[in-house]
């Protein structure tokens, strides 16, 4: 794989509009192939791959390898001749690896032949081959207490300026000490949270054309500054702090503004684990823009599923049909339709999912999917937390995370 890929999410973010449903009904049997499939634990994933395995019959055989740890499992698992997956279902940032090692297949041949009912919106393009299918949508966005916000007098913040001015307001009145939330945890977390405040200053990652780091700039300052005026207000634990311990704080009362995922909001607005004055009072909007911008500070995540390449047409075949079948408009019933934002004809959204919608109509950038993309990940995740903690400069972080991102690409080839 080059160093470059032209990545047209398609439409794979429009909202599904009026393709034709399937056939009522559209169970599916397929009686000869073989279908494995690799992928995450989490609900949505788990109904998918139920309804692709059910699909097997007669001589056909079917299985499901579903685990948290499905991205250290994925290649090597499908690197073999024949590969033991033959679908990994995977997201933006997984589907990388299985690219970059060259072990699934384009499906744009597999499309032609049997491709109905799949929504054009829902193919992830890549240098102008369809590589996944996409079924689900998450993005951060804005959550709020509306009877907090109610209190002060203010609108739902549309910017982060806003937040930090309501913040304020919060605290000043006494109602909250500490009343915005974030999945600020040293890491991953915290790395996510500068990707989507960079995006919202308008920076780009890298120059044109290369894998050489450019974040040492005016935007990258302005997002470490914003993201270190937001910890201001934030549990001064707030380093510890996944989207596990975020939503354990905003369940206890002691939140009323937050980015997070779409995905996550479900927990939160449920009668489960909180006072009747925080579940009934929580409330979700957009993602906010920052630093008089246009595009929201916030990603746009899909998950999809593959068709591994070393596999025969045979099962490559069976495999396609079956995962078509699990991502079908089949699976949404009134327990499914609340496991996710599906990109399914049909599907229809609740409250809880409005945020992730509105980031989709807002134009959310899709987070990137270049090969070094991770590595510059870990890097960012690495050295922001001292910059927050008062030990350095912005400047000094964005040199050393330039440093340690530079120093991990020469070492996997993409610079020399």
């Amino acid at each position: 794989m080059g160093l470059m890929k032209r990545v047209t999410l398609g439409t794979a973010f429009a909202l599904l509009g009026t393709t034709s449903a399937m056939a009522a009904g559209h169970g599916c049997s397929i009686i000869e192939g073989r279908i494995s499939i690799v992928g995450n634990e989490f609900p949505a994933i788990q109904t998918v791959a139920g309804a692709a395995v059910a699909c097997a019959e007669g001589a056909a055989t079917a299985e499901s390898n579903l685990t948290a740890d499905h991205q250290k499992i994925n290649v090597a698992g499908m690197s073999g001749n024949p590969a033991e997956y033959t679908t990994a279902i995977v997201a933006n940032s997984s589907i990388v690896a299985l690219m970059n090692e060259d072990v699934i297949q384009p499906l744009d041949g597999l499309l032609a032949e049997h491709g109905d009912g799949i929504s054009p919106s829902q193919l992830i393009t890549i240098d102008g081959k369809v590589m996944a299918v996409a079924f689900m949508a998450n993005a951060q966005h804005l959550v709020y207490r509306k009877d907090v916000l109610e209190q002060i007098g203010v609108e739902p913040p549309a910017t982060y300026e806003d937040l930090l001015a309501a913040a304020k307001m919060i605290r000043d009145q006494g109602i909250m000490e500490n009343p915005v939330g974030g999945a600020y945890a040293a890491g991953w977390n915290l790395a996510e949270e500068f990707v989507n405040m960079y995006l919202g200053h308008g920076g780009t990652f890298f120059k044109p054309g290369s894998a050489e780091v450019a974040i040492n700039n005016e935007q990258g300052i302005a997002t470490l500054n914003m993201l270190k005026s937001l910890t201001e207000y934030m549990n001064p634990d707030y380093l510890t702090h996944d989207s596990n311990a975020t939503s354990a704080e905003w369940e206890a009362g002691n939140v009323a503004l937050m980015n997070m995922w779409g995905s996550r909001t479900g927990v939160l607005m449920d009668e489960e684990g909180s006072e009747t004055v925080v579940y009934e009072n929580t409330t979700v909007g957009g993602p906010m823009t920052v630093g008089g911008g246009s595009t929201p500070a916030s990603t746009l995540w899909w998950d999809g599923w593959t068709v591994a390449k070393n596999i025969s047409d045979e099962d490559a075949t069976a495999t396609f049909l079956a995962m078509k079948a699990g991502v079908s408009p089949a699976i949404l019933n009134d327990e499914t339709m609340g496991q996710a934002v599906w990109m399914i004809e049909g599907y229809e959204p609740a409250p809880v999912n409005a945020g992730v919608f509105a980031a989709i109509a807002a134009g959310t950038t899709p987070y990137p999917m270049l090969p070094y993309q991770g590595l510059l990940h870990t890097a960012l995740g690495d050295n922001i937390a001292d910059f927050l903690q008062g030990k350095e400069s912005a400047e000094q972080a964005l040199a050393d995370i330039e440093a340690a991102y530079t120093a991990a690409a020469k070492e996997k080839g993409f610079l020399q």
